[in-house]
């Protein structure tokens, strides 16, 4: 039985891509910190390419510009700029503030274009994307493909400008009276402070190397980096590590006759562009490098090293030299000392607000649906788990407007329900903050996608069941004759409340078991039983495999309309990895307990005797016992609706959505079958992982696309963010066939860089 469960698991969804996203610091659009006047750019801003760090420089250069206005230029003593690190992004910031007749000075405490100067002796230059036009005058030109003509050609375009260049360290800065204080120190130790209006940080990732941590790492033929591989040629050589660095390394090394072994811990190269892919597998099939994926690194030797393989054995190597190219840990300790927020960093007030948020849904979703088996209500007084009185107090509270309504003409609604200023509250989020999200993504796809969420919430979930239906039954629509019959299977009159259950059109929408109480009725409602069953297991089914799972969550699910509005500035939150993905199945327990209710209801309305209502009201709402043995209150209230929108600001929208949903659950078995994907063009690929952190779903988008495969991860939402955020217009939408083979390309374009681009007579014109 575990091992059928583990099967089931690793086919559902433990089989794909799990990379994670490395921690950078927070900066907004406009590349701008939590601390005002304080900029990163370059590949610490998002984007590790160098046509991508050069327009970072000169934007924010721009705006620097534009905010000083009349006031730059005018003091000696005071810069208007201080640019701090002298790589592609500084350097181009510095070009750029000279020309527009700034006070500048560009700081560094070493080599000009440091991280380039490092790069191996013969190293191809790959300046993607080749067709995007760089802004200033710091350009990259057809000579600049290999490290020491890029390096020529840069220093050419420096001493041309005549850049103002400080040979320094900086320590820190503050801001003094309107102004900064940055603190240096020079190679002789003297120390200085220079004051500026704007602090620009450059300095990219170069943070100290990340260890193997293993025994005999600090022998001297262990190094963390590739000068001339000519030194090597006649070695037995290890490289450890899967990304671009180490690839070109064993590239390098491979070609000029090294005995080259690559060990890499994962069973593919997800983190590295195509080319280096690709280049690695040529050499690897041609014979020149051995390639060890799903390895460890145990012990390295004098002589040898000893690995862990993939299947637990070890296996020892000779070996001469080890190349360790496992990244970087980037100066985040730079950015916190000097007050600069880290993204997913946690301090003393992300705890204290999630506290505040949390226990505002405990007193929503409490307020909203009384009588849940935690005590709170006139329908649960006598099971409270609130201290003495509370109950009495909360129904106080909701008694003040419990038999008051209101007559528009011959409207007349209940105003005392607390499920009516909710879904208001609620559709009024959906359109506020949706209007929000069409002005920051201009894409077709978010403004058509948004649009239809906010008309669904609005007018099948609120209009109709609090205003529309209520409005015909108090005209007697609703009195006599087909329609009478009608609204007495969907929404019978009931004893509680006001009248019929309107709130029951919600299942029109919310398919089983994401809404459930039109299954789970104390006697069959046929009318709903057809209804959901055809939703659930005919309708959805066909939706999924047409175009993904997302076509429900991402343009119809009132979840959905919430977390792609509130929660769309909070999509980098959530997070990711294998411990995560993991945490997907909790959706999957729910589906099995929803799977078990509905048996249970069903062999208790067919057999009363069988114990099979006794079973269902055991897990159902049982009042009194533990919540935990609470359906009702431990799925719908607490994950649902507490969880779901309390963990909104510091886990993202999508909490609810992708670690429990039962519905959500069903539709990821669906989703294995469905045609949809996200496709990508690998050539464009830059291994950004631009596109893995907006994910609020937790996909690794990456492992996919520098591939060039379509993205089956069951977990997608459609929300377009991936696609969206590309700097390279590599992903869309589309679909395949059995084979795989790409079928169609959605029309409806998701994709700003894509969006600039036009077809004009067969040719592909960039804007």
């Amino acid at each position: 039985m575990l091992n059928l469960m583990t099967r089931y698991a690793q086919w559902l969804h433990l089989g794909v891509p799990s990379g994670g996203v490395e921690k950078l610091p927070y900066v907004d659009e406009n590349g701008e910190t939590n601390v005002k006047g304080v900029y990163v750019v370059g590949d610490l801003a998002g984007v590790p390419l160098l046509k991508f760090s050069a327009n970072t420089g000169v934007g924010v250069i721009e705006r620097i510009d534009s905010a000083l206005g009349e006031g730059k230029g005018k003091s000696g003593d005071i810069y208007d700029v201080v640019i701090v690190g002298g790589g592609v992004a500084g350097v181009a910031a510095g070009i750029e503030a000279g020309k527009r007749g700034l006070n500048y000075c560009v700081v560094e405490s070493g080599a000009l274009f440091s991280t380039i100067v490092n790069f191996p002796k013969g190293k191809p230059i790959f300046t993607y994307p080749t067709d995007l036009a760089v802004k200033g005058d710091l350009q990259f030109h057809e000579k600049s493909d290999v490290k020491e003509g890029l390096l020529e050609d840069l220093h050419e375009q420096v001493d041309e400008a005549g850049l103002e260049v400080i040979k320094a360290k900086v320590m820190g800065f503050k801001r003094v009276d309107g102004l900064f204080d940055v603190d240096t120190v020079d190679g002789d130790g003297h120390k200085d402070k220079l004051r500026g209006k704007r602090v620009v940080i450059a300095i990219g990732r170069s943070g100290e190397y990340r260890e193997l941590g293993v025994q005999g790492e600090e022998l001297d033929k262990v190094y963390n980096r590739l000068h001339d591989p000519k030194d090597y040629c006649d070695k037995k050589i290890l490289v450890v590590g899967g990304g671009d660095s180490a690839l070109e390394t064993a590239i390098a090394l491979g070609s000029c006759g090294g005995d080259v072994t690559v060990s890499y811990r994962q069973a593919t190269f997800n983190r590295a562009k195509f080319e280096n892919v690709e280049g690695v597998m040529e050499l690897a099939e041609a014979g020149k490098i051995e390639l060890l994926m799903g390895s460890k690194v145990k012990e390295i030797k004098e002589g040898e090293v000893v690995l862990v393989e993939s299947d637990g054995g070890e296996k020892t190597i000779s070996n001469d030299v080890v190349f360790t190219l496992i990244g970087r840990h980037a100066p985040l300790q730079f950015f916190r000392d000097n007050g600069l927020r880290v993204k997913g960093d946690w301090r003393v007030s992300s705890y204290v607000t999630l506290a505040i948020a949390f226990l505002a849904a405990v007193f929503v979703y409490h307020w909203k649906k009384p009588g849940t088996g935690f005590g709170i209500g006139k329908y649960a007084q006598d099971h409270s788990w609130f201290p003495s009185g509370m109950s009495r107090w909360w129904e106080g509270l909701g008694g003040m407007f419990s038999d008051s309504t209101t007559v528009l003409g011959t409207l007349k609604i209940s105003v005392g329900e607390a499920g009516f200023y909710y879904s208001l509250a609620y559709c009024l989020c959906v359109f506020g903050f949706g209007m929000k999200r069409i002005r920051l993504r201009k894409t077709q796809y978010v403004k058509v996608q948004t649009w239809t969420l906010i008309c669904i919430q609005w007018i099948p979930l609120f209009l109709l069941p609090y205003l529309l239906l209520p409005w015909m039954g108090n005209n007697g629509w609703f009195d006599s004759g087909f329609l009478k019959a009608v609204a007495d299977e969907f929404m019978p009159v009931v004893s509680y409340g006001h009248g019929r259950e309107y709130w029951r059109a919600f299942g029109l929408i919310l398919a089983w078991p994401l809404f459930f109480f039109n299954v789970f009725t104390d006697a069959p409602m046929w009318g709903w039983l057809i209804v959901s069953l055809i939703q659930t297991f005919v309708i959805i089914p066909f939706i999924v495999w047409r175009w993904g799972k997302g076509a429900y969550c991402g343009w119809i699910c009132s979840c959905g309309a919430l977390a792609e509005t509130v929660g769309d500035s909070h999509r980098e939150k959530m997070p990711h990895g294998k411990v995560w993905n993991k945490a997907n199945f909790i959706g999957q327990v729910f589906l099995g307990f929803a799977m078990l209710l509905l048996v249970a209801r069903i062999v208790g309305w067919i057999w009363p005797e069988s114990g099979g209502g006794e079973v269902f009201a055991a897990i159902y709402s049982k009042k009194g016992g533990l919540p935990l043995l609470n359906y009702v209150w431990f799925v719908d209230l607490f994950w649902a609706g507490i969880m779901g929108v309390g963990l909104y600001w510091h886990f993202s929208g999508r909490v609810w959505c992708r670690f429990a949903c039962p519905l959500a659950a069903l539709m990821h078995i669906y989703a294995k079958f469905s045609m949809f994907r996200i496709l990508s063009d690998k050539k464009k690929c830059i291994s950004c992982n631009v596109c893995t952190s907006v994910c609020h779903q937790g996909i690794d988008v990456m492992s996919y696309a520098n591939k060039g495969l379509g993205m089956d991860d069951t977990q997608c939402v459609r929300c377009s963010a991936c696609v969206s955020s590309c700097p390279t217009g590599v992903l869309s939408f589309g679909q395949v066939n059995r084979a795989g083979d790409v079928i169609k390309i959605d029309k409806l374009q998701a994709s700003m860089i894509q969006l600039a681009e036009v077809t004009v007579e067969g040719n592909r014109v960039s804007h």
